[in-house]
């Protein structure tokens, strides 16, 4: 995509994204996307007080797009300078260098049409007919829902009786906003929903059971005329279970198995997330770059289930030293990188030094006492990661051949 593209974009009067589904970062965002995301992040629009989506990860949804699903997510945006809801209807777009990328497109606000209540205050569920026989015999949970009666639920099938956990007359006694955990805030987000069309992938929300527990659901919601009755069919399908493995993933794939510290691709995100080259001086940081001494001595001489008690003993040990919003990785080996958010040079040390003490005390039966090196750098404005691991790498090897057990800065 050219920059004439780009400028092209900004004469759109719909708010337009590029963002790549990575690193989930703006690549581009049109002028009727900045005033509607003013100061607000990816994570807030998508994330915020009115927003609803299929996917918690942004890469989750290419496979569809490349065979061109609809896909919709619902953001928090400004407007008039109220935070309030915005549908974004998603497609994926080839940008190089970057590859593929995701366009959010915000689409017009439209006057929901059929969703004002004709006689749904005296709505009766009906027994008999095609819509009967399929609401009633559904295996999955129905609502049917008045979005102008304050989302009041007017019918319920089996299905959404046994789940709930609910008797059908208490069930038709609620509104929405009673069994999801939005609350009231669940409103603006069924009334975007009410507008859109049909077709698209369901969002993802958490209801409330009568026991007081809660459940991931996708919900499919549209509007449909009963009978004369105008109002939304609610479709749930309960993906609690999905979700757990979802996390469970998330986890595994941010994390070292062994020691349970951050890994090295977390490392880049976060870093990719804040910029260093563009960081002001007062949001740099500093970074430690901490190994294990004569760690192949310990492998050697006591074994590798030993040595593996030694990298999770100094693991904990390193979390213990380090501050609230301080991030520990184990970078591969023996290597440890400890990132320390608006960290001095001279904090950085005294904070290396507790670590090398700290360290040096730790006991752990049938080993010697072992040791670590630590190398220490203050990120400079408007230098590149590759260029600070160089320097902290040198201030390592310095340490190591100047006796081990050492803090050295570069």
């Amino acid at each position: 995509m050219s920059q004439f593209c780009f400028d092209a974009l900004n004469l759109v009067k719909t708010p337009v994204w590029l963002i790549s589904p990575v690193s989930e970062q703006i690549l581009f965002a049109n002028t009727a996307a900045r005033e509607a995301m003013r100061n607000k992040t990816v994570n807030d629009m998508r994330k915020g007080t009115y927003s609803a989506s299929a996917q918690t990860v942004l890469s989750m949804y290419v496979p569809d797009l490349k065979t061109c699903q609809e896909i919709i997510e619902i953001w928090t945006v400004w407007r008039n300078d109220l935070e309030t809801t915005m549908s974004c209807r998603l497609t994926l777009a080839h940008l190089e260098p970057h590859g593929d990328v995701i366009v959010f497109e915000g689409i017009a606000q439209q006057t929901p049409s059929g969703l004002k209540a004709s006689r749904s205050a005296t709505y009766q569920p009906k027994k008999q007919g095609f819509y009967a026989r399929f609401f009633l015999t559904n295996s999955a949970p129905m609502l049917l829902i008045d979005p102008a009666r304050d989302g009041k639920i007017v019918d319920a099938n089996l299905a959404a009786l046994n789940f709930y956990g609910y008797n059908h007359d208490d069930m038709c006694r609620k509104h929405t906003w009673e069994i999801n955990t939005l609350g009231r805030d669940v409103l603006p987000v069924m009334a975007e929903i009410a507008s859109l069309p049909g077709g698209h992938k369901p969002l993802n929300f958490v209801h409330r059971l009568a026991d007081g527990s809660t459940r991931h659901v996708q919900t499919y919601a549209g509007p449909i005329e009963i009978y004369g009755d105008k109002l939304m069919l609610c479709i749930i399908h309960d993906i609690t279970e999905q979700k757990r493995l979802e996390q469970e993933l998330e986890h595994a794939a941010l994390r070292d198995s062994m020691t349970g510290l951050l890994n090295r691709r977390q490392f880049y995100y976060i870093t990719e997330q804040t910029n260093p080259p563009h960081l002001t001086a007062q949001q740099q940081f500093s970074l430690l770059l901490v190994d294990t001494d004569h760690f192949k001595n310990i492998n050697d001489v006591f074994g590798h289930l030993k040595g593996d008690e030694v990298l999770i003993s100094l693991s904990r040990t390193l979390e213990a030293c380090s501050r609230k919003d301080d991030y520990v990785f184990r970078w591969g080996g023996e290597e440890f990188v400890i990132l320390l958010p608006r960290t001095p040079l001279d904090a950085a040390m005294e904070i290396a030094e507790t670590i090398r003490a700290a360290v040096a005390r730790i006991t752990i039966p049938g080993l010697p006492r072992f040791t670590v090196s630590i190398g220490v750098a203050r990120h400079n404005q408007g230098e590149s990661l590759d260029d600070l691991f160089k320097r902290v790498d040198d201030a390592l090897y310095r340490a190591k051949n100047n006796g081990r057990n050492k803090v050295l800065a570069a």
